[in-house]
């Protein structure tokens, strides 16, 4: 297959080289210049292209079976997000319809569910964010789905948890430096998936996900933040974090979700194996990583 990933950065270049390692020709297309090397390293053709930039659309060495967005905000505002994700999303859909891809993935996010009472979330749960951003993410499923049902469009989208990794993991960096801080009594849920696993559903996707659905891409366990952190403390051997004062965490509780997101549909339907089932997995390999490169500081810090 011809293969555009648009956005091939902390997602996006490990996918490409793991398809070039299955055989595809894939090309990789970023905003900035920079990362060329590591593109080509991994046997990715690097491009350069805004997909907020038509103009810069009409350049790529089109057709493509198969293209994936997993393109991201750099600054993370309303306007930025707008830009990214919907105009750009347009603006792929057109450039594409003069010959469409066989498939067309879109990484969305979780963040589209805005439940705040700890229930289970599946694919056909109310997508009702409360924050701009993510509406914006709804927005932009609805043009996807709209070219699905109006032109056959091939896409397939997949609401992707917090991802974690090679040095990547907001609440696991943070407990690292000793600034994190637990809310209230911890029982608010995570949801977490790995970037290798993401890769691997991405692939998965690609090759029998079904044009017009919408699958959860996240592990099997949803984590209370009071657990993880306990996990981490027994398994580093240092200090569980401090709780949040109230004043930190009652400002802090108005904009964040409570949920347990359902990956049954995608393991049903995509067949997919985790190879990091949960978290407890996930993070003992990168500790495992970071002790080998030396890179772990595990000292108690002074109570």
């Amino acid at each position: 297959m011809r293969v555009l990933i648009v956005g091939c950065g902390y997602v996006g270049l490990p996918l490409g080289a793991e398809l070039v390692g299955l055989g595809h020709e894939v090309y990789g297309a970023r905003r900035t210049a920079g990362s060329e090397a590591a593109q080509a390293a991994a046997g990715i053709k690097p491009l350069l292209a805004d997909i907020s930039r038509p103009q810069d659309l009409v350049k790529l060495p089109a057709p493509f079976d198969w293209v994936v967005n997993t393109v991201s905000s750099s600054k993370g505002g309303v306007a930025e997000y707008r830009q990214v994700y919907l105009d750009g999303t347009r603006n792929l859909i057109e450039w594409l319809s003069a010959a469409p891809p066989k498939r067309f993935v879109f990484t969305s996010s979780t963040s589209v569910y805005g439940q705040t009472d700890g229930s289970t979330i599946k694919e056909t749960s109310p997508a009702e964010p409360a924050s701009e951003t993510s509406r914006i993410l709804v927005e932009t499923e609805k043009v996807l789905l709209g070219a699905v049902a109006e032109c056959k469009f091939p896409a397939v989208i997949l609401r992707v948890a917090g991802i974690y990794g090679p040095d990547r993991g907001h609440l696991f960096q943070q407990y690292l430096r000793n600034e994190a801080r637990i809310p209230g009594k911890g029982e608010r849920f995570i949801n977490m998936i790995h970037r290798d696993d993401l890769v691997g559903i991405l692939i998965a996707a690609l090759r029998s996900g079904r044009p017009g659905e919408i699958y959860n891409a996240v592990d099997d366990e949803p984590v209370a933040q009071i657990h993880f952190f306990r996990w981490l403390s027994e398994t580093l051997g240092k200090w569980m974090p401090p709780q949040a004062p109230d004043a930190e965490y009652g400002q802090r509780k108005r904009g964040l979700t409570n949920k347990r997101v359902s990956n049954r549909k995608l393991k049903m339907e995509l067949g997919y194996q985790f190879k990091y089932p949960t978290f407890r997995q996930g993070y003992t390999a990168e500790i495992t990583r970071m002790e080998r490169a030396g890179l772990l500081d595990t000292k108690l810090e002074p109570r």
